[in-house]
């Protein structure tokens, strides 16, 4: 293997025969771990108008424990099933595992944390409700109380209510509309009371031809393209101005629009959606010298204030306290679906972001779910066992609108399930604070070697050093397969395996299998 830390300096590295590669970006997670079949990513080039965005970071780790962090611009290739990166170094650790390379590269930004630890802990003690889709582009006060209310009179637990897109007047007013949300500050603190925090959704986009956008433009806060006009973007909602958040005057805006609204009403924090890299262009013109992953960066250094924070799209940033979301998903069996969600969190959580969400549980792109109709009662229910052992948990459907009450039942199993391990959650999210190491981590995370047939095995995860996950992914299914390394496991059931070995395990509707680490002897 090779790295190019410059035109002029070839830094090589011989790559071992089986060994793995993780990194990059999110996106191409169903492709990771990379070496079974050569791939290539310009990580710094925007995706296709309106495509799949996700976390990236020019960062790559090997299973058997070499580590680079390669340089701004990148293009990561595989080149005879080996990765290169233009732009970087690397190196490989005495240890020999994919956590010794992960433990060993740092990310420009990782070193850097918030004080106190990880983003607030309500985001990880209790469930995400996100009003998306029960209300899209719709939400009102009495909505989104009668929408917690629901929630909570049909058994769920206390959790974080996120509001979502257009409860503002207008994209970069970030005042509540008053015609929609008479009273904001006691909705909020009606929320407080029923045990919620709340959130609210931003992005980084103006409309144009508004009051602010003409305050912002005035004062040289806004994006300029290479023509030197106000860059004009479309995005999923229609065509906006941009900030430029190279200019400490348009952090210091939109952070002071941000603070007033904590303050006037008592929301918690907020969810940054959009900035991402296929937003802007490289011939941008900027306060201080910016490629398009420069402001994508940006837009997540704004979050860094807010211990409340969700974002879906980021470059590099690892380590840092900020919660990151997979992209949108449809309600599909399959790798376009379900089959993406296990791959793609082991993936943002290689290239440093611990503090992962699954997406909506049942799926959370918008178009997808309207279209579909009546719910896959199965399908949520296998999504909600998921994400009962990930980071976060997020709904956005209301279980009891959807769901009969046997599927209702399995969904609540897995709560308990979750509220069984939460401890052991609580301290990986601390663990993860303090040393950036992923919380959902390979099977190749703690040991590779020569023998060792789990690094492909992407179904499946460690939730720290001790206990693996393996949901069910696959329709109707009532087994699965699971990949045991060496050690004795004590499964769910209370069944004692010796591994390694591959074993099949029942599976029925409630069953989320999982296998605890013994200790030796």
């Amino acid at each position: 293997m090779t790295f190019h830390p410059s035109t002029s300096e070839v830094l090589e590295l011989a790559v071992e025969a089986g060994e793995r590669w993780w990194g990059g970006s999110v996106d191409d997670g169903l492709s990771m771990p990379f070496g079974a079949r050569p791939f290539a990513r310009d990580l710094a080039a925007p995706r296709e108008p309106l495509g799949p965005s996700n976390q990236s970071a020019p960062v790559l780790l090997s299973t058997r424990g070499a580590g680079g962090v390669v340089g701004a611009a990148v293009r990561v290739l595989l080149r005879g099933r080996c990765p290169a990166a233009v732009g970087g170094a690397a190196s490989r650790s005495a240890g020999r595992a994919a956590r010794c390379a992960r433990l060993s590269c740092r990310p420009r930004g990782a070193s850097s944390r918030r004080p106190g630890g990880p983003p607030a802990r309500a985001l990880f003690s209790g469930p995400q409700y996100n009003t998306w889709i029960e209300h899209p582009y719709t939400p009102t006060q009495d909505g989104v109380l009668r929408f917690a209310r629901d929630l909570l009179e049909g058994g769920m637990p206390p959790g974080v209510v996120l509001i979502d897109d257009l409860w503002a007047e207008d994209y970069g007013t970030w005042r509540f509309d008053r015609a929609r949300f008479p009273d904001p500050a006691a909705m909020v603190a009606e929320l407080h009371a029923l045990g919620c925090s709340v959130m609210v959704w931003v992005v980084p986009f103006v409309s144009p031809d508004s009051a602010v956008f003409r305050e912002l433009e005035g004062r040289g806060l806004l994006l300029r393209d290479a023509a030197g006009e106000t860059a004009i973007r479309r995005w999923w909602n229609g065509f906006s101005a941009t900030l430029d958040l190279t200019h400490p005057g348009a952090v210091a805006w939109i952070t002071g629009r941000l603070d007033a609204l904590v303050e006037e009403t008592g929301i918690d924090g907020f969810k940054f959606d959009a900035g991402d890299v296929r937003d802007y262009r490289a011939g941008d013109r900027t306060a201080e010298p910016a490629e398009p992953v420069d402001l994508c960066e940006a837009w997540a250094r704004v979050g860094l204030r807010y211990p409340y924070n969700e974002f879906r799209a980021c470059w590099r940033m690892g380590g840092q306290p900020l919660v990151q979301r997979l992209q949108d998903k449809p309600p599909l069996w399959g790798p376009s679906g379900i089959g993406s969600l296990i791959p793609e969190m082991l993936a943002q959580g290689m290239i440093g972001h611990p503090f992962v969400c699954p997406d909506m549980i049942g799926g959370g792109e918008i178009g997808s779910v309207s279209a579909q109709g009546a719910t896959d009662q199965e399908f949520f229910v296998r999504y909600a066992q998921i994400a009962a052992l990930s980071p976060i948990m997020q709904f956005s459907v209301l279980p009891t609108r959807v769901l009969d009450p046997v599927h209702l039942a399995a969904v609540r199993d897995a709560l308990a399930v979750r509220a069984s391990l939460l401890p052991r959650i609580l301290d990986l999210v601390d663990h993860a604070a303090a040393t950036g190491e992923p919380i959902v981590r390979p099977m190749a995370y703690h040991a590779a070697g020569s023998d060792d047939d789990s690094a492909d095995v992407t179904d499946q995860f460690f939730l720290g050093p001790d206990l693996i996950v393996a949901p069910v992914i696959a329709q109707g299914a009532t087994a699965r397969t699971v990949v045991l390394p060496e050690g004795r496991w004590r499964a769910d059931d209370g069944t004692v395996l010796e591994g390694p070995a591959q074993v099949t395990v029942p599976c029925d509707l409630t069953r989320l299998p999982r296998f605890e680490r013994l200790p030796a002897g």
